[in-house]
């Protein structure tokens, strides 16, 4: 129940809809109560036409509310006749079941209310903390087991977790608004019929414990299911260039088949709930009418045959809360199955955050400086024992063989990975000791990967700028050389580029990213083989953007074609994670290391 009750407290203040609507469920349940009560009076009316002389004393007690109608309706019926009496007993019915149906209305529309309000907070905490997670997080956990825990999940929680409060708190009122009633009626006949009870909860208590177990076999399993349609729908190009098509499909069956195999064996034991309590809840009504007709038929008791009639019309509604609760607690474990997934997200906490005294910088004024770098991913060494200075201004460039460490040595700089041993300090200041918020905003980048978001040109140039000018984004446009493309769109910059940006050519999709890198204006670039998966000719449109980028800035850049970095300021070769060589174009050429062999084999295979 920690689970359960830790969900519940994305609700608070809990207390503006928990007051209401234990006001309103409890007229409501009196009310709804009251309907069947008053079978016993609308009954004795009956049978007195039909000659019953049963004479009732007005009650001492204004709480006796059978005895009180009896009194009135037979008072009712010298005056007014018996049909008149009859008139009375209606109308009171009638009034009831309005008030009983207006105020059950009423707190639904409060738990309504409730509900969302809970799971709108649940999933803007999921939310919320998946997005603050550090990289690592994304590289080591399945994109469909997040998409599935966000999404289903939460999905979950809101239709049993939720849901089974309006149970809770309303089905034991009802239950006890029954049973008072019911005990008021014949002592007797109730303490015998409520022996039956624990048979149902043994059989309840064993389904719900069977449930739970499997309720989380299905949560892991759909997340396994969405992982693998995710990797399908983004790969499906690839799928069908290497005729993979069969086998992805089988893959997802499989997937598919496990999770509704699942789904089979829970809806089996949900099922079989409802057809054995009905069995129980017509034994019970057969054996309360043996014994209840016995009570009427000896005289032994005052249990006549109005009150009896009347009694069984409010046992059979007994089963009703009860099945409820019984529902409920079968429900509940599949909620609880998921927000366990929820909560286990919401837990996480991300490996690198700000320290406590972090400070804020909002200038670049000197120089970034890395010593003695080293980064592991597990036991696999990326960098080692690394130093280097980026002045102010300068342009470095990181060459060297793939693998080499250079994504890894430029993602350590807006602290995305952060170092086992050495420091970097940002104007002498060490990274860890400014807010990373205030750190990226004196960043830009442009990825090999052109990440764009399903949205206008401008919104994605003026990206989490929300007040951003058309002057700005215009000009940003045409430093990266996207002006005049923009224009020649549908509807310029405001035409939707897609789900990441498949409306526009490699090419294009680049120089949008430059230009919000421009927008943005940082006095960093960080740019990471920003034209190595374009042809000639956007290679060239591109390369002209990036050059009108890194002026009068300081620029880290990563470089698959090395013609474009021979004007660099310096150059690093980076080898197996370690730094070999540094120094400009000229010196290192004629080092003869493996800088000039990489310019030479490029230059033999153009």
């Amino acid at each position: 129940m920690k689970t359960y009750f830790r969900l519940l407290s994305f609700a608070r203040p809990i207390g503006k809809f928990a007051i209401p609507y234990i006001l309103t469920t409890s007229l409501a349940v009196v009310f709804n109560t009251l309907n069947l009560f008053l079978l016993v009076p609308l009954l004795n009316v009956l049978f007195r036409a039909d000659g019953n002389q049963t004479v009732y004393e007005k009650p001492e007690s204004i709480w006796n509310v059978l005895a009180n109608f009896n009194y009135y309706s037979q008072e009712f019926s010298k005056t007014y006749g018996i049909y008149g009496a009859l008139q009375f007993v209606c109308l009171i019915i009638i009034i009831s079941v309005l008030l009983s149906n207006l105020f059950r209305y009423i707190s639904q529309r409060i738990m309504e209310n409730l509900r969302i309000y809970t799971l709108l907070n649940v999933r803007k905490a999921v939310f919320n903390n998946v997005m603050d997670m550090h990289l690592g997080f994304f590289n080591n956990e399945r994109k469909g087991d997040i998409l599935s825990k966000i999404t289903n999940d939460v999905q979950v929680v809101q239709f049993t977790v939720t849901g089974t409060l309006q149970v809770i708190f309303r089905e034991p009122f009802q239950l006890i608004a029954y049973l008072v009633t019911l005990f008021s009626i014949s002592y007797k006949l109730t303490l015998f019929s409520i022996l039956f009870i624990p048979i149902s909860a043994v059989f309840i208590a064993r389904l719900v414990k069977s449930l739970k177990s499997q309720a989380s076999k299905s949560q892991s399993s759909f997340g396994t299911m969405v992982s693998t349609l995710d990797e399908a729908l983004s790969g499906v190009k690839i799928i069908k260039a290497f005729n993979a098509l069969n086998f992805i499909k089988d893959k997802f069956l499989k997937d598919n088949q496990e999770y509704s195999q699942i789904g089979v064996n829970m809806a089996k034991k949900q099922q079989l709930a409802s057809p054995i309590s009905e069995f129980l809840g017509v034994l019970m009504v057969t054996f309360i009418v043996l014994y209840g007709g016995h009570l009427v038929l000896s005289g032994d008791s005052n249990l006549t045959a109005a009150m009896f009639i009347g009694y069984i019309g409010i046992f059979s509604q007994l089963t009703r809360p009860a099945k409820a609760l019984s529902d409920a607690f079968t429900g509940v474990n599949l909620g609880i199955a998921a927000g366990e997934r929820i909560l286990e997200l919401i837990d996480m906490k991300p490996a690198i955050t700000d320290a406590p005294n972090a400070t804020v910088i909002t200038e670049f004024k000197e120089s970034i400086t890395m010593e003695g770098i080293t980064f592991s991913y597990g036991e696999k060494r990326i960098l080692d024992n690394i130093s280097l200075t980026i002045p102010r201004g300068k342009t470095i460039a990181l060459v060297g063989p793939s693998g080499g460490g250079k994504s890894t040595l430029m993602d350590l700089i807006p602290r995305f990975i952060e170092p086992q041993v050495g420091t970097i300090c940002f104007d002498g200041k060490n990274i860890q000791e400014i807010t990373m918020d205030s750190l990226r905003n004196q960043i830009g980048f442009v990825n090999q990967e052109s990440i764009l978001f399903n949205d206008t040109i401008f919104n994605n140039i003026a990206f989490g700028k929300p007040n951003a000018s058309q002057r700005d984004v215009e000009a940003a446009a045409r430093i990266a050389n996207a002006h005049d493309f923009i224009l020649n769109t549908d509807h310029g910059y405001q035409t939707n580029i897609g789900d990441r940006g498949i409306k526009l050519s490699g090419g294009q999709k680049q120089r949008i990213n430059i230009a919000r890198a421009v927008f943005k204006n940082p006095p960093i670039m960080l740019l990471d083989e920003a034209t190595s998966a374009l042809d000639t000719e956007s290679e060239k449109l591109v390369q002209e953007a990036l050059n009108n980028l890194m002026k009068n800035r300081t620029t880290l850049v990563i470089a698959h074609r090395l013609s474009t970095i021979q004007d660099a300021d310096h150059i690093l070769v980076l080898d197996a994670g370690r730094l070999v060589e540094e120094g400009n174009h000229t010196a290192l050429m004629a080092n003869d290391g493996i800088y000039r062999r990489l310019v030479e084999m490029q230059t033999f295979g153009e």
